[in-house]
């Protein structure tokens, strides 16, 4: 039997909680418990070859919640906006994780949080996956429950899907479409915000009651869009869309993004130097694409 203490990881099959979890299991400093919806598919149970306790669980379910954090050092916990879009139910899954870490005791929650846009901004602005987040950490905070919040930038990973370079109509070149401007955003690959993780339940006393921003470097779009026609060898170029045009493009959600982006003019803080510490081996955005081309190999 293990003595190891137990960091139980909600989202253990999705993109961020995959990440902590294998993490952890390779620091060997903790065992883990992953939690996933279906224990049969193959993630979960490629995180039980690895050795992690995986079990059945849901953030609507107030049982599983607390079957899972039973016992447990510690928690990993991350919701997920774009399963549902209602900031109420986000804000509803985090407390109810907060309330269990609480009254079971956790000593350290590390909780994938954002900020509160709408307090932040006097109600300017409303980021709803953002402020969601944002009102879990204050929640957190306020409970009393040992927690670190990290805050991550703009995934990379998204250059890869709905930011991908599209074909531009009048010529022989692509475009990106984020209405930056010329100012610097912030962004890193989910897959490094394992290690980070991972590092942060090994220094509790550095980081407990703090909020933490993730970033592996700044880029202006045109200079995202230079790391990207170098790697496939087609001119990608920065769209410079405004805002206003932005949210004319009335894809589902442009709303919610166009204010995102209206927040990251703002520049949020995000730490570039204490990320490169807290895992070494994070990827800058080049080497992220030359890692990914394949996933672009149709453009």
């Amino acid at each position: 039997m293990t003595s190891k203490k137990v960091i139980a990881v909600f989202g253990a099959t999705g993109a961020q909680g995959g990440s902590v979890a294998r993490a952890i299991l390779e620091s060997k400093q903790f065992a883990v418990r992953a939690l996933t919806r279906d224990v049969t598919q193959p993630k979960a149970l490629a995180l039980r070859d690895l050795g992690a306790e995986v079990v059945k669980g849901d953030l609507n379910d107030e049982a599983s919640v607390e079957a899972v954090l039973k016992d447990a050092y510690g928690a990993f916990v991350v919701t997920n906006f774009w399963d549902h879009l209602s900031k109420e139910k986000e804000v509803c899954q985090g407390k109810l994780v907060a309330d269990m870490a609480k009254r079971l005791g956790l000593k350290h929650v590390v909780f994938s949080g954002l900020e509160n846009v709408k307090r932040l901004t006097g109600g300017k602005l409303e980021v709803e996956h953002f402020s969601g987040k944002g009102e879990v950490e204050e929640y957190f905070w306020s409970i009393g429950v040992p927690m670190t919040s990290v805050r991550l930038a703009a995934y990379f990973e998204n250059f890869l899907t709905i930011w991908k370079p599209t074909k531009a109509s009048d010529g022989d070149y692509y475009t990106m479409a984020l209405p930056m401007g010329d100012v610097p955003m912030d962004g890193i690959s989910v897959a490094d915000v394992g290690a980070v993780v991972s590092s942060i339940f090994n220094s509790p006393a550095e980081f407990l009651g703090k909020a933490v921003g993730l970033s592996a470097e700044a880029l202006t779009i045109q200079q995202y869009a230079d790391v990207l026609s170098k790697a496939l060898g087609k001119e990608v170029r920065d769209a410079k869309i405004t805002m206003e045009a932005y949210e004319k493009l009335g894809f589902p959600g442009v709303k919610e993004m166009a204010e995102m982006f209206r927040f990251y003019h703002m520049k949020p803080d995000r730490d570039v130097k204490l990320t490169h510490r807290l895992n070494p081996k994070v990827k800058s955005f080049s080497q992220f694409i030359s890692e990914n081309k394949e996933a672009l190999k149709g453009i």
